[in-house]
């Protein structure tokens, strides 16, 4: 698996190799041991799946500490905009965002530390994506940021108002607003 770095810290793609042939393909999507040797010493214990369809825009989410999380992201079918925004105030890239085309069909996953917020926008039909997290979900701790927040700068696909957000994610606050401990 090769392991690329993307200028935040601890934030790297991850980009497996894959073994096709005419009956199909095989690929390692995940080992805690290549993790390990490239620094990451990461105790996954929650896997999360959902499907979207063409325009649904998930996030920016995040989950304050001792509950923060880091997440593994892949998609399984379709194709997203994967979306994070480092809000750890202590580093260089402290309100920065990094964006990246996730998809079924180049199998790349990100590797978002603990400290970020993140989101997706479905840019197919529909897109089913699997994430795995090393803290559990606890509501108490979440928070979010809105995706069109005008601060982050995030050139989106979709326009703002064909955006499809759920009802919690249309009230999430600006980064300015928002409230968040890492």
């Amino acid at each position: 698996m090769k392991i690329i770095t993307t200028g935040f810290n601890g934030l790297v793609i991850l980009e497996p190799k894959v073994l096709g042939d005419s009956r199909g393909y095989f690929m390692e999507s995940f080992s805690r041991k290549t993790l390990m040797e490239a620094g990451f010493d990461i105790n996954f214990v929650q896997d999360n799946q959902s499907r979207s369809t063409q325009g649904v825009a998930r996030g920016l989410h995040f989950q304050n500490a001792p509950y923060a999380q880091t997440k593994l992201v892949r998609v399984l079918a379709g194709s997203i905009l994967d979306v994070v925004v480092d809000l750890r105030r202590n580093e260089p890239t402290f309100g920065k965002h990094y964006v990246i085309e996730l998809t079924a069909e180049n199998k790349k996953q990100i590797l978002v530390p603990k400290g970020f917020a993140h989101g997706f926008i479905v840019l197919g039909d529909y897109a089913e994506i699997m994430y795995k997290c090393d803290e559990y979900y606890v509501p108490q701790a979440e928070g979010g940021i809105l995706f069109t927040d005008p601060a982050l700068g995030i050139s989106l696909p979709v326009a703002h108002d064909q955006l499809i957000l759920s009802d919690k994610d249309k009230k999430n606050p600006l980064l300015s607003e928002a409230k968040f401990e890492f």
